[in-house]
């Protein structure tokens, strides 16, 4: 598909109630446009697109969220650079950009150096990139076959969220929060360590503007019947 052929399929797929609420975003939009489609349906419309290196490159020079989310949906895990990843995380800071960029069975958790990356940016002094981080070590959390990925990296991870979290702000922490989860999903040991925590900080506010949301609350994710059946605990 050529860049004009998918906006073309973005605008026949708008949503208006999508708009309308993109649109109460006001400043908070950071200038972007939207057709307001949800990430279920851009993730439909990323695998009728299929893997585009090239066109994910310029889709994320648009001006508009969608386009870009698309962007990130849509490019190829091998075709990434560490040069590209860190201008794009530059932009990543309005609407669902983050969450897609890092989380959420991301394309750039499949990248080559990605270890190397979550590494280096859940040490960084750039709050999006620590938000982006710990996106990461989720994504990274339910992998079992990257040899680096051992428990000393976790804990290590464990005892980082320990000591930073009361100094973040909402999306790091909220971050941080997911990232626990992930990493006490592992193991019998590991849940051991993030239960721990997660009891520590209880459950996880993120309300804000006036909404309220329910806090996210790790230590119930990590205490299921389910996860407890599959570690044995």
């Amino acid at each position: 598909m050529t860049e004009q052929e998918v906006m073309a399929l973005l605008a026949e797929n708008q949503d208006e109630r999508g708009i309308r609420n993109w649109e109460l975003l006001g400043e908070g939009a950071g200038g972007l446009e939207s057709f307001g489609i949800g990430l279920t349906k851009l993730r439909k419309l990323a695998k009728q697109i299929g893997r585009d290196h090239s066109l994910a490159l310029r889709l994320w020079e648009s001006e508009n969220h969608d386009a870009r989310l698309l962007g990130l949906l849509i490019d190829e895990p091998k075709a990434l650079t560490r040069e590209q990843i860190e201008k794009q995380v530059e932009g990543v800071g309005v609407g669902s950009l983050a969450h897609v960029f890092s989380s959420c069975d991301a394309t750039l958790a499949k990248a080559p150096f990605v270890f190397e990356l979550a590494s280096d940016w859940i040490k960084n002094a750039d709050p999006l990139r620590r938000q982006c981080g710990y996106g990461l070590v989720y994504e990274l959390s339910k992998n079992q076959r990257k040899k680096e990925l051992t428990d000393a990296f976790f804990l290590d991870c464990v005892d980082r969220i320990r000591n930073g979290f009361e100094a973040e702000g909402v999306p790091v922490r909220m971050s941080m929060g997911t990232a626990l989860m992930g990493i006490g999903k592992r193991n019998k040991t590991l849940n051991q360590s993030a239960l721990e925590l997660a009891t520590e900080l209880g459950p996880i506010d993120f309300s804000e503007d006036g909404k309220r949301c329910d806090p996210f609350d790790v230590a119930k994710h990590l205490t299921s019947a389910d996860l407890k059946a599959k570690l044995g605990i």
